[in-house]
């Protein structure tokens, strides 16, 4: 290999590669909620069914989270400054597709494409980051990525509804030519590969790619699908989890035999990494899950606008954004991650259990005081998890850690999804049982209730009519209060599992060696 290929330029300003990194990371991030509030659009104008359209989602996530945990070896086999070029000319090349598609099937096509160019960007902003920062620094680098990541899904459905609204919903995917052409000219002009990433040719791991690609793909179709096919009754449901728990495992006893592996999961000896992703994993399916439900009881059986529900939502992002440039300031002057990351999972948990005492008589601001200590939990939970999981990992690995630490914040957060969804369903259909055993003639609160509203609508003396009007607004008062106690009931569960990770939290370890200050690594 000629030195012109290995030697590195002068080193640009570490923020130029931050914002270089950033900005295409955060277009793709937000393309992954951008496209929910426009479905009903695409669907009259494409002429599909609801079930059809729901794949302009799937096809995405499916097709990102096969390309986040083989990144680093992408990038090693091509080069990552050549893969990171790469993935952004795809994700803009194929969001031009997504824009111009005249039927479906182009556009779900065009939505596999876009998601295998941007399932890379994440991990390898990631890396650049932590390798661009000194160690001691990696607080703020994980600042820097976290606001990009954590604030991106929250103007999603906001940019994407003015959009749609305004101009059409193929915008929604033309607005990302402007930020990938910048972010191509960025690239060229400031990243470059360290002397250690040098292109070789390794026999390719064919059967660990076959089984990640089935595996991870049926899997993202399982947790999609699932609560809508009503899980485990459904064959469909039923062969795909099967396909994916033997592909998935006959992957992992591959990569650990195979001597150039597309995943290398022998990174996971370190105990501190292997705690730092089961925590992500389940912080991120407990965040999930709460801010996807938190919209569903403000519209759903509070009668809030989406308008109203994003206001209450908004805050928390902010809080967020203004919480994670401090605590990266806070571990960089020596405060350990772990405790900064116990006190974030504190006040997620405290947020949660605030959320389960929610009642059909909250206000605008009970409501939106504990999403406010969320974004709070939120920023105090990212940038230290990230500080300290990735403190033990050399530089040569770090490509393959970020990619398996972004696959499992995703599947964290597309778990907390379903799981919340569907536990939500459950308890409601319980709670109505129970409820409605409880109406009958002879009880007297029944009755007291029903007179109330029989005489809402008009007196003692109505008709048969107006006597079943009246029974109609009384179970659709039942079903309000087995909504509420189900949501009651699904955050509490969220809360007490996010609880018991402040345990593994204390329990991550420092670096093996000390890190002298100043020192890049």
């Amino acid at each position: 290999m000629r030195n012109s290929e290995i030697q590195k330029p002068p080193s640009p300003s570490k923020w130029i590669i931050a914002f270089t990194v950033i900005l295409p990371t955060f277009i793709e991030v937000m393309d992954t909620s951008v496209v929910n509030v426009s479905l009903p659009h695409i669907q009259g104008s494409l002429n599909a069914g609801v079930d059809e359209v729901t794949w302009v989602l799937t096809s995405y996530l499916v097709s990102n989270a096969i390309v986040i945990p083989i990144t680093g070896w992408l990038a090693s086999l091509f080069g990552r400054r050549n893969y990171l070029l790469f993935s952004i000319i795809l994700f803009t090349l194929s969001s031009i597709l997504c824009g111009a598609a005249p039927s479906l099937e182009v556009l779900i096509i065009a939505r596999i494409l876009q998601g295998l160019g941007g399932g890379g960007l994440q991990p390898l902003s990631q890396a650049i980051l932590l390798e661009t920062f000194p160690r001691r620094e990696h607080g703020m680098a994980m600042a820097i990525f976290g606001m990009g990541v954590v604030f991106a899904p929250i103007l999603g459905p906001v940019v994407g509804g003015w959009i749609t609204d305004n101009w059409s919903w193929r915008w929604v995917f033309y607005i990302n030519i402007p930020a990938g052409i910048l972010a191509v000219i960025l690239t060229l002009s400031f990243i470059f590969d360290p002397p250690y990433i040098r292109r070789k040719l390794v026999s390719i791991d064919y059967w660990g790619l076959a089984l990640l690609s089935i595996g991870l793909g049926c899997l993202q179709v399982v947790l999609d699908k699932g609560e809508r096919e009503d899980w485990f009754n459904s064959n469909f449901i039923v062969t795909l989890s099967v396909i994916s728990i033997v592909s998935l495992i006959a992957f992992v006893i591959v990569e650990l035999k195979t001597e150039h592996p597309v995943v290398n999961l022998r990174i996971l000896k370190d105990r501190t990494f292997i705690f730092g992703n089961i925590i992500m994993f389940t912080g991120f399916f407990c965040i999930f899950g709460s801010i996807v439900l938190l919209p569903l009881y403000l519209q759903n059986l509070m009668g809030y606008t989406a308008f109203w529900a994003g206001l209450v939502l908004g805050p928390g992002g902010i809080a967020s954004l203004m919480v994670m440039p401090i605590v990266g300031q806070l571990i960089r002057r020596g405060i350990q991650p772990k405790l900064l990351l116990s006190l974030g999972l504190i006040l997620t948990t405290c947020s949660l259990f605030q959320m389960a005492h929610f009642n059909l008589d909250a206000d605008f601001i009970s409501v939106s005081i504990p999403r406010i200590i969320l974004g709070f939990g939120v920023g105090m939970f990212f940038v230290p998890l990230g500080a300290a999981s990735y403190v033990n990992i050399r530089v040569e690995d770090m490509g393959q850690a970020t990619g398996i630490f972004n696959l499992l914040r995703n599947l964290g957060g597309s778990f907390g999804t379903a799981f919340s969804t569907t536990i939500l369903s459950q308890r409601s259909q319980f709670h109505q049982h129970m409820l409605i055993e409880h109406i009958t003639p002879f009880n007297p609160i029944f009755q007291e209730r029903f007179h109330a509203i029989m005489n809402f609508i008009g007196g003692e003396h109505l008709s048969w009519i107006q006597q079943q009007q009246g029974l109609s607004l009384f179970y659709r008062e039942i079903l309000r209060h087995a909504g509420m106690l189900a949501f009651n009931d699904t955050f509490w569960v969220l809360g007490w599992m996010t609880g018991w990770l402040v345990l593994l939290a204390l329990l991550m370890k420092g670096p093996r060696k000390p890190i002298i200050m100043g020192a890049a690594h």
